[in-house]
């Protein structure tokens, strides 16, 4: 998830330490900030890929920098934290669809993407029969199962991106505009695991998809990286794919069906899966390397409370070098993390600066292989190095504003809990004012690191700088953000600009510290609100936590 304007996950803030926002802009240096995303950014690290020559150089450039603030290692003795990665690199055939004595063969890149999951050397589809099953979306809470009445079992099948909601903007179906997880590829291709299928297609449309092709190609060519699983990932589909638009409706031609009518059909209540009566066939070869990238921690110890912890998060990795492109190789991704990368030490330069040292323990955690699926922040999650019953909020940044100050800070997952009244009055000490996601259809949510925190009961945030410039106006504040989306995300075009304009991104990098200040001299822990999807989860937290011996 990036827009120009994000600020990251701005977690959670406790009642004490009151900060006045307009002060605390002054302990953010333009410079310094400017350094880190220029030094990060560049050339020579190569677009910070996991497990590469990149890795090395960001995990020493940082590991240098917290040590000069006096940050302690936040992993033990260790600054670091080993995630096991395996890297698969995907050589494909075209993708053959096979009607009759009709025949339609799809190429990689221009017209559909394809890889593979399972840690082996080999898959293939033979011959295997397409089933169209709607959305791909099995919701018992909404009344909605794409797959009842049909086996897929070692078919393909090939599903719609988003959800209902999206389709039909009817506010009563799932979230209405909104996504939700279920309309998240990630989502989609467990579930048809989950099914038995052999093969699973999403549509790509740019609307429903929140981006445009050229980001599905270009962040699905090249190594694609994994967390090492006991099965070797064998539990997935074989193989997992993008379609375009343009790709699918010939497949639907093919088949003699109305792609259009289908696509209307499968939002309506009560759709039933079907066989395309066509057949898919694919040959995925593997280059495999297993690899160990590294998450990167450091810390301030609480003075009373250590054990409680505010995490500030970052995820410092890209999409490294693509060495098959013409012209420029280099994904640097300056926007899409280094600025956030880099926040990170300023965040932290400003924590030491305070006379009032926090209560609680502070952890700036840079993770890794977000790009490929959020692995570094699930990783951290499933072994955290402190417990997530002690842990207060997780505050996200992911691509920070770089295009001037504005008046709105965008909640995501605006409702979900009490927070938000703290963040209102940080926000309305910096004269600025508080509004939904103004495109909840995207699934912003669940697309940046704070997700996993969120999966386990840790409340999250998750806030941007929103689009109204405060000199230019909202309509300016879209078209610059329309312009990186468009232009430069997930491009090697995303580099370091001497013109970027920081004045907001240093006014939203004060909020983030008066919000995680006043948290670390707080002793509440936040809790979500009823109606929302994670309130489960933090609950079981909370009960862990008044199990266990208290830290005062």
């Amino acid at each position: 998830m990036k827009r120009w304007w994000s600020v990251g996950t701005l977690g959670l803030m406790s009642c004490q330490a009151s900060m006045d926002s307009s002060s605390s802009v002054d302990l953010f240096e333009e410079e310094r900030l400017r350094q880190h995303v220029q030094i990060l950014a560049s050339d020579e690290f190569e677009g910070r890929a996991p497990s590469s020559v990149g890795e090395q150089k960001t995990i020493d450039y940082m590991v240098e920098e917290f040590r000069a603030l006096g940050l302690e290692p936040g992993n033990g003795d260790s600054f670091v934290q080993p995630v096991p990665l395996v890297s698969i690199t995907a050589q494909a055939s075209e993708l053959t669809v096979a009607g009759g004595e009709t025949e339609l063969s799809l190429e990689s890149g221009s017209q559909m993407m394809v890889w593979t999951k399972r840690v082996v050397e080999e898959v293939f589809l033979d011959r295997t029969e397409m089933v169209f099953v709607g959305y791909g979306i099995v919701a018992p809470e909404y009344g909605w199962n794409d797959y009842e009445g049909v086996d897929v079992q070692g078919k393909t099948v090939v599903m719609l991106v988003n959800d209902p909601g999206y389709a039909t903007q009817d506010a009563g179906l799932f979230r209405g505009n909104a996504m939700t997880y279920y309309g998240r590829w990630t989502y989609k291709f467990e579930e048809a695991a989950r099914q038995g299928a052999a093969g699973a297609f999403l549509v790509h449309e740019t609307g429903a998809a929140g981006y445009p092709w050229e980001v599905v190609s270009g962040s699905w060519s090249g190594p694609q990286f994994d967390l090492v699983s006991e099965d070797r990932n064998l539990s997935r589909a074989a193989v997992e794919g993008w379609l375009t638009e343009e790709a699918a409706r010939q497949l639907f031609d093919l088949a003699e069906m109305d792609f259009s009518a289908l696509v209307d059909e499968a939002a309506e209540v009560g759709f039933r899966a079907r066989s395309l009566d066509v057949q898919a066939s694919v040959q995925i070869r593997n280059q495999l390397r297993e690899s160990v990238s590294h998450n990167i921690l450091a810390k301030i110890p609480g003075t009373r409370f250590p054990e409680e912890t505010i995490v500030y998060m970052a995820h410092w990795d890209h999409l490294g070098r693509d060495t098959s492109r013409e012209g420029d190789q280099i994904y640097n991704g300056a926007v899409d993390n280094a600025t956030g990368t880099g926040a990170l030490v300023e965040i932290a330069r400003a924590f030491q600066s305070q006379s009032l040292p926090p209560w609680r323990s502070v952890l700036f955690l840079a993770v890794t292989a977000e790009e490929s699926g959020l692995l570094g922040s699930r990783h951290y999650t499933e072994f955290p190095t402190v417990p997530m019953e002690r842990t207060v909020a997780a505050l996200n940044m992911d691509a920070l504003n770089v295009h001037g100050p504005s008046r709105d800070v965008q909640v995501i997952g605006f409702g979900s809990s009490a927070l938000e009244d703290y963040l209102s009055r940080a926000a309305a000490r910096q004269g600025r004012v508080l509004t939904g996601d103004r495109e909840p259809e995207k699934g912003y949510f669940f697309r940046s690191d704070h997700f996993h925190f969120a999966k386990r009961g840790v409340p999250v945030l998750y806030a941007e700088s929103g689009p109204d410039h405060r000199e230019h106006g909202e309509e300016y504040g879209r078209a610059c953000a329309e312009e990186y989306r468009a232009e430069r995300y997930h491009k090697p075009s995303d580099e370091y600009d001497a013109s970027w304009d920081l004045r907001g991104c240093l006014e939203d990098l004060a909020l983030l510290f008066d919000v995680g200040y006043e948290l670390s001299r707080g002793q509440k822990f936040p809790e979500w609100y009823r109606n929302s999807e994670f309130y489960r989860a933090g609950a079981v937290l909370a009960e862990a936590r008044s199990e266990a011996p208290t830290t005062e």
